[in-house]
């Protein structure tokens, strides 16, 4: 066994994380629109900058399952472990700069972190609990297992 890092196809964790990220880029209108109506134009910048901050955690999380999961269980659990506490940290410290800033509205970061967390998280939640097989994880046409 090589100790060399070797992309995972079809990862059934990227597939999921990829259509998080699409679902984002889908309400991402409807998120700037309502925070341009209720914080302006500072508003909208910090909810596009709050959504940002989302998706790439998204993907990181994705990132360090793919990368540990082939390798074992303890590594697996341990980089989530670590990655979940330093991607925190990065969440942290992409606000950070931007605290005082005037042209970002804070309560429009914070409310459109927190929405898009958890919003994303359910609705991805729920297509994935309505078959195990939905929609990153549906089995390809040449697959030779048949859904029935």
């Amino acid at each position: 066994m090589s100790d060399e890092i070797k992309p995972v196809d079809n990862a059934p964790e990227f597939a999921v994380s990829r259509d998080m990220v699409r679902r984002g880029i889908m309400v991402a209108p409807f998120l700037l629109l309502v925070s341009g109506v209720i914080w302006g134009t500072e508003g909208v910048s910090g909810s596009a900058y709050g959504l940002a901050i989302v998706l790439v955690n998204f993907i990181l999380a994705a990132g360090i399952i793919t990368i540990t999961a082939p390798r074992s269980l303890a590594l697996l659990m341990g980089a989530v472990m670590v990655g979940y506490v330093v991607r925190l940290g990065l969440m942290f410290i992409a606000v950070l700069p931007v605290r005082h800033a005037g042209w970002i509205s804070i309560p429009s970061l914070c409310a459109t972190m927190l929405v898009t967390h958890l919003g994303l998280l359910v609705w991805e939640l729920r297509h994935v609990s309505m078959s195990l097989a939905y929609p990153g994880l549906k089995p390809k046409k040449s697959s030779p297992f048949k859904l029935r």
